[in-house]
């Protein structure tokens, strides 16, 4: 789950966007970034030596692990109240019959632990949709305790490894979701921005001047 899922989604969205009936406007790059676990290292060098400049690169849409257990009504939006992105992926949502909520532990600050951090640092707007809790079939909290379960038995161990209650409907789903999010920033006219109060506009406003 962590990280080849994340990967494989990574690929299998790069093909959708070169085998695009109508190709988006802008330019979709994807990025498979190293040393995450020693302090964001890739995407730190890759915001800093960009091959293409910042001020054109409209956002950031980070991948982590996918959702491998099956389809749910919500999709976690990690960032969320920070730029106008959260507009785009809302509305994305709403297309597709899911609700968007906000990082349902985020006294563990994952906005500032992801690839993205680096992007945003560097003014770009930025977002980490995660994988979604409330699952279809299941019961009320059954999507945190499997979280808590990665966490516990699994999280960086020889343990992760592809299981038998894999569920990959959600996993298409949800690429679905990323795919769509991504091609409408790429074809829109509006270019996404820092909401007022977010840390990271002053340095967006001032990189566009």
């Amino acid at each position: 789950m962590d990280n080849a899922s994340g990967v494989a989604g990574l690929f299998e969205l790069g093909d959708a966007f070169v085998h695009a009936k109508t190709p988006p406007r802008r330019s979709i790059l994807f990025i498979a970034v190293t040393g995450e676990e020693k302090g964001l290292l890739g995407s730190q060098y890759y915001s800093e030596h960009p091959l293409y400049l910042l001020t054109k690169t409209l956002a950031n849409i980070n991948i982590d692990g996918m959702n491998m257990l099956g389809r749910t009504k919500d999709i976690e939006l990690i960032g969320l109240g920070q730029s106008t992105l959260d507009e785009v992926v809302q509305t994305v949502a709403k297309d597709l019959g899911k609700v968007v909520k906000p990082d349902s532990q985020p006294e563990k600050g994952y906005y500032y632990r992801a690839d993205h951090f680096n992007f945003a640092k560097q003014g770009v707007p930025a977002i980490f949709p995660g994988r979604g809790l409330d699952y279809f079939g299941k019961p009320e909290g059954w999507g945190l305790q499997m979280v808590d379960k990665f966490i516990t038995e699994d999280y960086h161990r020889p343990s992760d490894k592809i299981k038998s209650y894999w569920d990959l409907s959600g996993t298409v789903e949800d690429l679905r979701f990323l795919g769509e999010i991504g091609y409408r920033v790429a074809n829109s006219k509006i270019f996404p921005e820092w909401k007022e109060g977010s840390e990271f506009k002053s340095k967006r406003e001032e990189m566009l001047k």
